[in-house]
């Protein structure tokens, strides 16, 4: 990934050296999901591996769908490539569960449509002004909007890897090692104002604007994620079956669902054992714990003593400098990540163990922030003060109220364009077949502030 800053200004970066980046963002995401869609035959493609999820072949045409509409029609003011499938790829007209049903594209078909959308967005991104006028085109918004946009849908199909029954297919060199242990399991976080969400960062979406002053009392966060060490000792101790850790309504969803542990794991009588990917291994105790729901998450916190932290104080954990006062992009800084900093990009297939990226840890000591496992928060998705609906309501807005639970820093098969320290995720408090893990936060005791 380019080490360019993505919030300096054009006349800052250059037109050209802003085409480049808008260019090189959309083709990684292109060689990414063309692994992925590649790594299976044309019976895994077409085939839904979980209600929850759509076959990917529509996943795949989907993301040239919207790169169409977007790039091609409105910023490009090109005729349509193919207006007749467009609501067959309308995700709010059909639900995941139904689309196998349609007539979809099949796999040539629709990686003729991808490849023939994509040329003529190449072309649109050469010839269209940059340096001002409309939003959508200023500082190549939609270009970067639409490079996320492919890269979240890639996430998706790993995680309908993940799902897919059969040999492996996918492969990455593992994760590094720990670099050692943490010098501590918490850190307290001062009382205070700090600058949530952001009005500069060029591609930042509509739900992380616009930046606002935010208070947080003190409070303590966990350094690292919890890890599978940590939360098998809640399973084991009979976690899943004791009310008390529950909410009503997590309590009333593990008794439906029937959980037991978290998602892809089984006990063979001596060892806890993980299905990742379609290999069987055993589990690492040092690793942050991936395939929890909401409710696990807050059950476990409860067990411990502790809770999950707000939106609002893993912001504070992540971005604010008690040096400097301000906030930053980043935990470390204001680059863009590196594979020193965090575990991104599907570099590898796996949560990195604890102590694998001191280099990304905050100025307070918080490490495994960006990367590895997205972490549930206590927080409903709602806008912030002065939210402001853009490009469409579609992307955020309907999303908001209690229904979804807001989850930060990105995991390990999220990219670097579409991760860091303002990035919102939401999702319905059950859901398991994402790369979600969590940390925990609690509130200090009067002797720890002296």
């Amino acid at each position: 990934m380019s080490t360019t800053r993505q919030h300096e200004s054009v006349d800052q970066l250059g037109v050209e050296s802003l085409r480049r980046r808008a260019a090189e963002h959309l083709m990684r995401a292109r060689s990414r999901g063309t692994a992925l869609t590649e790594a299976v035959d044309e019976d895994d493609l077409v085939r839904q591996h979980s209600p929850l999820m759509s076959p990917l072949v529509w996943d795949l045409a989907h993301v040239g769908n919207q790169e169409e509409l977007w790039l091609v029609r409105d910023v490009g003011r090109r005729d349509p490539v193919r207006s007749d499938v467009d609501e067959l790829y309308d995700a709010f007209k059909h639900g995941r569960a139904s689309r196998p049903s349609l007539p979809l594209l099949g796999p040539a078909e629709a990686r003729a449509y991808v490849r023939e959308v994509r040329e003529k967005v190449l072309d649109v991104l050469d010839s269209t002004p940059l340096e001002g006028g409309s939003p959508l085109v200023k500082d190549a918004f939609a270009f970067g909007m639409v490079a996320q946009h492919e890269q979240q849908h890639d996430e998706t199909m790993l995680a309908t890897h993940q799902l897919r029954a059969g040999a492996p297919v996918l492969s990455a060199d593992d994760t590094p090692p720990s670099r050692g242990p943490l010098e501590t399991s918490e850190v307290l976080v001062p009382a205070g104002e700090f600058t949530m969400g952001t009005s500069t960062e060029p591609w930042a979406l509509d739900n992380e604007r616009p930046a606002h002053p935010a208070y947080t009392e003190a409070y303590l966060i966990d350094t690292a994620p919890v890890t599978y060490g940590d939360y098998l000792r809640f399973v084991e101790a009979g976690g899943y079956a004791q009310q008390q850790w529950w909410s009503s309504e997590g309590w009333r969803h593990v008794q439906e669902a029937r959980l037991e542990a978290p998602q892809f794991l089984a006990h063979d009588g001596q060892t806890w054992l993980r299905r990742r990917f379609g290999v069987i291994e055993p589990v690492r105790g040092d690793e942050p714990v991936t395939h929890v729901c909401f409710y696990e998450a807050e059950a476990y916190a409860a067990w411990a003593g502790k809770r999950l932290p707000t939106e609002t104080e893993w912001e504070k954990a992540a971005r604010w400098d008690p040096a400097t006062h301000r906030s930053r992009r980043y935990p470390w800084g204001d680059e863009d990540p590196t594979p020193e900093h965090a575990n991104l990009g599907q570099r590898h297939l796996r949560a990195a163990p604890v102590g694998a990226y001191p280099a990304g840890a905050s100025p307070l000591g918080v490490h495994q922030l960006i990367g590895d496992v997205w972490e549930w928060t206590a927080s409903d998705f709602t806008p912030y003060p002065g939210f402001a609906v853009f490009p469409y309501p579609e992307y955020s807005a309907v999303f908001f109220g209690s229904d979804h639970k807001v989850l930060r820093g990105g995991s390990f098969g999220t990219d670097p364009v579409a991760c860091r320290g303002t990035f919102r995720n939401w999702d319905y408090p059950i859901r398991r077949q994402i790369f979600a893990g969590f940390r925990c936060a609690r509130d200090p005791r009067p002797e720890e502030l002296d």
